[in-house]
């Protein structure tokens, strides 16, 4: 990692910077493949899947009888390990339950009112490559679920032998998910988007993915479909003062920069003595990972920033607006108050970011990027919609009217006024 020491506030933006992907050499070859998936249908998919993945698909959607023998497959410990994340994910989520705004009188005959309805067909996308991350399953098909979606579909990818991994299967199903189907890549982005003869088209895609998939998430936002929020590789920041455990931090920087070579780790503290103890345990730490290779490369996109006090800290994490931002600190509660940019915060010592990511109860699907400065995480709110309603008696529109008169005529709008004139003459008379 490279220590930047005392850094001014003019030069944060630069040094905060995530590392640049050329989006538009990765859209060029994302683009076709929309295009083919979206006249071509399954038969498009197919012929994709087998040119990319090498992979030759037989049917699309898993089967019931695969469902059946995933739960064979996944061990006792894990279905207890899933289940209680399940439990945690499941109860704070059903907490975030939107109330329906009880009916709400403007003035004299003017009611309005709001309702909360289930999006009524979602997609979610689960990565299947070098790690597959069953636990988006629950991040993602939990809060759909709570939140009344009618159809909810996953694309995933198989392995060469034609399989999904049994515990993204298992997952799929505990949370109530049956419409699984073995695509993976932009073409399965396409597949939601679009429809296909055997995957139907939905309104809103989720979930997570490599720089392909990515593209293709924009790509099809362009063209009205929604989509959960921009993304970008994964991160994390830590901010730690002289009371942290320097092997804690170097875990944690570790085990976001094991996600992938584009990965960024952020580490900023007050005190120097701690950023070399934790470059140090990192350096151990670093020599027994299994990704090891992937880990070093994201190291070299990353950084320590030795600043004076805490207030400049606070202010350079707000300005880095991390997706996952860990405060290893004596008074956490009270630093995280001063927090108003980040996807998730980590309080304490014994808070570390894994536990977020998998079963503490929080989402981990977050923007990244410095999109926390206006995008929340995924919630059973990213789920719903909301509609408003308003109804208006004779004699509020007597009241009403003469002021939408005249906003519509000052507008020159005059067919906006006439909907209400022709009413209040119809009354005048009546």
């Amino acid at each position: 990692m490279r220590i930047i020491k005392y850094p001014q506030a003019s030069e944060w933006p630069q040094l905060l910077a995530r590392p640049v992907m050329d989006i538009s050499k990765i859209e060029a070859i994302v683009a076709p493949i929309l295009e083919q998936v979206k006249n071509g249908g399954d038969e498009a998919l197919r012929k994709l899947t087998l040119q990319i993945d090498k992979v030759v698909l037989e049917h699309l959607q898993v089967t019931p009888a695969e469902i059946a023998e995933a739960h064979k497959q996944v061990s006792v410990a894990l279905k207890n390990a899933i289940a209680s994340a399940k439990s945690n994910i499941e109860r704070f989520h059903q907490a975030q339950q939107p109330q329906t705004i009880e009916k709400i009188e403007t003035q004299p005959g003017v009611v309005c009112w709001r309702k909360n309805v289930g999006i009524q067909k979602v997609g979610l996308y689960i990565p299947g490559g070098t790690a597959p991350l069953f636990s988006t399953v629950l991040m993602l098909g939990i809060p759909a679920a709570i939140a009344g979606c009618q159809e909810i579909a996953l694309c995933t990818p198989a392995n060469r032998s034609g399989q999904v991994h049994p515990a993204i299967l298992y997952a799929a199903d505990i949370v109530g998910i049956r419409k699984i189907y073995k695509i993976g890549g932009a073409q399965a982005i396409a597949a939601m988007a679009y429809g296909t003869e055997s995957i139907s088209k939905v309104f809103k895609i989720f979930g997570p993915g490599n720089q392909y998939v990515t593209a293709a998430k924009q790509l099809i936002n362009k063209e009205g479909i929604a989509i959960d929020m921009p993304a970008g590789p994964s991160e994390v920041a830590v901010y730690a003062d002289d009371s942290a455990h320097a092997g804690f931090i170097a875990a944690d920087l570790l085990s976001q920069a094991e996600h992938g070579t584009d990965s960024q780790v952020i580490l900023v503290s007050a005190c120097e003595q701690l950023i070399n103890q934790v470059k140090e345990e990192v350096d151990t730490q670093l020599k027994v990972l299994p990704r090891a290779n992937l880990a070093e490369q994201a190291l070299a996109n990353s950084k320590a920033f030795l600043v004076h006090t805490q207030e400049e800290a606070i202010d350079l994490l707000n300005e880095y607006a991390a997706e996952h931002l860990i405060l290893a600190t004596a008074d956490a509660e009270i630093v995280g108050e001063k927090i108003v940019n980040a996807g998730s915060v980590f309080l304490g010592n014994y808070t570390p970011e894994s536990c977020g990511d998998y079963a503490s109860g929080t989402n981990h699907t977050l923007p990244t990027n410095g999109f926390a400065k206006a995008y929340s995480g995924v919630s059973v709110d990213s789920f719903v919609k909301k509609i408003t309603f308003q109804h208006i008696s004779p004699e509020g529109l007597l009241q009403l009217g003469p002021a939408v008169e005249e906003m519509a005529a000052a507008e020159e709008l005059l067919a906006h006024k006439n909907a209400v004139s022709i009413r209040l003459k119809q009354l005048a008379t009546s």
